[in-house]
């Protein structure tokens, strides 16, 4: 197929390369024009110095960029990739963003007679990396059953959620259980050292009983190591929880975990851990 892609970061980088390695006509854009010239000189696909120059005769556009402000400029603004893509063709929008801004770009998606699905992404850099992302979206089915083989080059689970916003909304879900996860092993694993355990076994014996997860089982021995200039940055969790946290105060939802473990993550950037992994909270508790 013909597509574009919107947003060479660490995450849309690696996203693009397995569209290219499937074989599929490739034309990319980002607002660094290096990154996309560098792109297109390792894989072998085209950059384009605007979104609707990358955008124009593509079937499928995916975009991967910051926030909710980026995807309007990037798919809205004058050279964005609406003013590129031709009727019929489809926005697959990986951004975290709000819902809210996911049922704006589908009413005018639909204006233009295009096709618009919320699809962002977990599983990290190194998710993008193995083509082994979970891609929850959102959207009209038929849309989803066109773009779904093309996710599948990068996303081992990739479900439909229903209807424009609903793939947001359950990547708020997501991303309101790391929150908890993360806190809750960070403390196990400050309690055990003070304890007097050897925190690495213990751990290890855990991760195989009920308290199993993710989290515990790929971030336990960096943390313990003191280790976080990798994975997914306070920056961008902070950004996603304020996204959970305003949803919540619209749907009246109780998130009081949640906010506490936000108030701990800007603690991590007061110590200049912005850019830190998500797992950093383990240092509030190490180094207070």
């Amino acid at each position: 197929m013909k597509l574009a892609f919107l947003g060479l970061g660490v995450m849309g980088f690696p996203m693009a390369g397995h569209l290219a390695k499937a074989g599929h006509q490739l034309t990319v854009y980002n607002r660094t024009a290096a990154k996309a010239q560098a792109w297109a000189a390792q894989h072998g696909g085209a950059s384009r110095s605007t979104p609707a120059e990358a955008t124009s005769g593509a079937e499928i556009v995916l975009t991967c960029v910051g926030n909710d402000d980026d995807v309007r400029q990037v798919v809205l603004g004058a050279q964005g990739a609406f003013a590129g893509m031709s009727k019929g063709a489809i926005l697959v929008d990986h951004t975290t963003a709000s819902a809210e801004l996911a049922r704006e770009l589908d009413r005018a998606a639909k204006g233009r007679g295009l096709g618009f699905l919320d699809a962002p992404v977990s599983g990290g850099q190194a998710g993008a990396e193995s083509g082994k992302l979970t891609i929850m979206v959102g959207g009209e089915e038929a849309s989803f059953k066109r773009a779904e083989p093309v996710l599948a080059h990068y996303g081992r689970a990739v479900t439909h959620m229903g209807p424009a916003g609903n793939g947001q909304l359950t990547k708020m879900v997501n991303q309101i259980l790391i929150a908890g996860l993360v806190q809750a092993l960070s403390e196990g694993l400050n309690f055990a050292t003070r304890a007097g355990l050897d925190a690495k076994k213990a751990a290890e014996v855990i991760a195989k009983g009920a308290a199993q997860s993710w989290q515990l089982e790929n971030r336990y021995q960096t943390m313990l190591a003191g280790k976080f200039d990798f994975g997914f940055a306070v920056d961008w969790m902070r950004k996603d929880l304020s996204i959970c946290l305003a949803e919540a105060r619209r749907n009246k939802s109780a998130l009081p975990v949640t906010a506490l473990v936000d108030q701990f993550y800007e603690c991590v950037q007061e110590r200049g851990g912005g850019r830190w992994d998500t797992s950093s909270l383990l240092h509030l508790l190490t180094k207070p």
